[in-house]
């Protein structure tokens, strides 16, 4: 059995990924592993308080291993202190490394690259796979999710803070993938197979919030289609509700 350990983003593709796994015989998920941003306390990209991260991972019944980065981090030192990281984790008997990707082939291969350079192997179990099935079979199995970040480029303030059900994906722009794949939007899973319980929450406030690329944000560019970052997006702020 393959000892494995999941980038856990605390959305929709990494629970499926960690289903798949679950039900897989060749592998053996033990921990989870989440990056944020420190300045703020928060889940990289999805904007998520620790909180309910953590809560996640108590339900899930899965130790969490926490990546501190600051707000403005380089690609040279997110890179030194991946390596770092994923180091202390093959001495700790991990193998693989295990992702959500489904179909950005340039981020899968940087993946590749960075960790066979420390002596771990990769695990895509969403590799892919047809994104509007993959979406029908998140939901069938009872998983329940809620945008945290939509592009507001592509998606209006009415998709963030929503449930993710047939409805939605009903509603979104033939153009959006229904995975969200190419960052269109990022989900909070708060119940569903690979739970013990529901994670309570409340919905806060919703905002728009600018970014701006600095010249570093140019090298985490993997592939051509996304040198041009996209600089708004709409956040639903979630609060523990215990």
């Amino acid at each position: 059995m393959k000892q494995t350990y999941l980038n856990w983003s605390t959305g929709k593709d990494a629970a499926l990924a960690y289903f798949f796994l679950k039900n897989n015989p060749d592998y053996h998920v033990s921990k989870l592993v989440t990056t944020i941003n420190k300045d703020v306390g928060r889940v990289s990209m999805h904007g998520l308080h620790e909180t309910l991260l953590d809560a996640q991972a108590e339900s899930i019944g899965l130790p969490l291993q926490k990546i501190y980065l600051p707000k403005d981090t380089s690609m040279e030192v997110y890179n030194a202190t991946m390596k770092e990281t994923t180091r202390k984790l093959k001495s700790q008997a991990f193998t693989h490394a295990a992702f959500g990707d489904i179909l950005l082939e340039d981020l899968k291969k940087y993946r590749e690259e960075q960790l066979e350079a420390v002596g771990l192997k990769t695990v895509f179990p969403l590799w892919h796979h047809n994104t509007t099935s993959l979406m029908k079979q998140f939901l069938s199995l009872g998983f329940k999710a809620i945008t945290v970040c939509v592009n507001a480029k592509l998606l209006d303030k009415s998709f963030v803070g929503r449930k993710v059900d047939e409805a939605f994906l009903n509603d979104l722009p033939h153009t959006v993938d229904p995975c969200g794949e190419n960052g269109e939007f990022h989900t909070f899973v708060y119940d569903g197979p690979i739970f013990s319980q529901p994670v309570p929450f409340k919905i806060g406030e919703k905002v728009m919030k600018g970014y701006t690329p600095s010249k570093n944000d140019d090298e985490k560019c993997f592939s051509d289609d996304v040198k041009s970052w996209d600089t708004q997006f709409w956040y639903c702020d979630l609060l523990a509700n215990q």
